[in-house]
């Protein structure tokens, strides 16, 4: 009985050796399993970060190329009303001197579509 006994005993140390491998076995894979989500975490926030640099890069080159369009427009547009500015000034008189004869020279004239009733 007595080695009944100790071969009972042999198979329940066994078993513990066995559940405290396994017990360090879980403990080694959620180790790793932690390690491995924090550095995806790292990762993403690294991409991330990269990503939002690229984005502010292009962000400030588009936004730069559309102030110069918007000056070059102002420039463009005061350029053409001094131009008008200057076409006003001196045409002013002729044109105003060919409107006034226009409309004071009075010509009485009988209608084309006129047809005398007698």
């Amino acid at each position: 009985m007595a080695s009944q006994s100790q071969g009972i005993h042999q198979l329940l140390q066994a078993e513990k050796r066995a559940k405290e491998k396994l017990e360090e076995a879980k403990k080694r894979k959620a180790k790793r399993i932690r390690q491995a989500k924090e550095e995806a975490l790292a990762e993403a926030d690294q991409y991330r970060l990269r990503r939002d640099r690229e984005f502010r890069g292009k962000e400030s080159k588009a936004l730069g190329s559309q102030s110069s369009l918007a000056e070059e427009a102002e420039a463009q547009a005061r350029a053409s009303i001094a131009e008008l500015t200057g076409s006003y000034g001196r045409c002013a008189e002729a044109v105003l001197a060919r409107l006034l004869g226009t409309v004071c020279a009075v010509e009485p004239r009988v209608h084309l579509n006129f047809r005398a009733s007698d």
